[in-house]
């Protein structure tokens, strides 16, 4: 950032000090004229986490058991509140 050179000795013209307004505008132009250097490097990242994780078949495996674990658990919530087409159905009989 570019900042303004104070002297020490300020004796002829007063205080060398800027102005509120210029030290705002020179901190908005620093401010809008940066740019990054590089972005993130996508490629690189994705690699690193697919390299560190867990191999895909535990990956698989955990994700299949978790779904069998909730489709069960929706199975018994949904009879035991009988709800739809889980709910006893009422038998027909002719006299």
């Amino acid at each position: 950032m570019k900042v303004p050179y104070v002297e020490d000795n300020a004796t002829r013209g007063g205080s060398n000090t800027p102005s509120e307004a210029d030290l705002s505008r020179m901190i908005r132009a620093e401010v809008d004229s940066w740019t990054p250097r590089r972005g993130p490097d996508w490629p690189d990242i994705l690699i690193r986490l697919a390299g560190s994780g867990p191999p895909p078949w535990v990956v698989y495996a955990a994700a299949s058991a978790a779904l069998v674990v909730i489709l069960v658990s929706a199975y018994l919530v949904g009879s035991w509140l009988e709800l739809g087409a889980l709910a006893p159905q009422p038998v027909p009989f002719h006299h």
